[in-house]
């Protein structure tokens, strides 16, 4: 499986929340369900907000299908809100490429994983049974 590190409180907000657009530099030409690690790094907080429960770092928490990956002018214009109703006015629709994510499914519990820049593997069998033993670490 294909996984993507996203930093909180936005990998969060996709599994949990209402972020169905992940706003990247770069386009993809992946579809299908991707693995959602939310990173170590906690520069993208407000420092004194307070995190939700349940908010985790350095593990993956769940997937979501990407469904489509768009420039955010595409997607402004509003060209493909007969498919993904709303698109046009999301909140997170920031862009330069926005990837539309849909169908979030939570893991019954984060799984340990030292994340990566960009798409990178995953082994999905190991993530269900680390999902139930939460004991999976990262490659190295």
């Amino acid at each position: 499986m294909k996984a993507l590190t996203v930093c909180n409180p936005y990998a969060h907000l996709i599994i949990h929340g209402s972020k169905r657009i992940e706003n990247r530099t770069w386009p993809t030409r992946f579809r299908g369900r991707l693995a959602i690690h939310a990173g170590k790094s906690r520069a993208w907080l407000d420092r004194e907000a307070v995190l939700p429960a349940g908010m985790v770092f350095g593990a993956i928490i769940g997937t979501v299908t990407v469904a489509g990956c768009f420039r955010l002018a595409h997607v402004r214009s509003g060209f493909y809100d007969a498919e993904f109703p709303g698109l046009s006015t999301h909140v997170h629709a920031e862009g330069p490429y926005c990837w539309v994510l849909t169908d979030p499914r939570p893991l019954p519990a984060p799984v340990p994983f030292k994340g990566m820049m960009g798409l990178f593997d995953v082994d999905d069998h190991a993530i269900n049974l680390a999902a139930a033993s939460c004991s999976i670490a990262g490659p190295a």
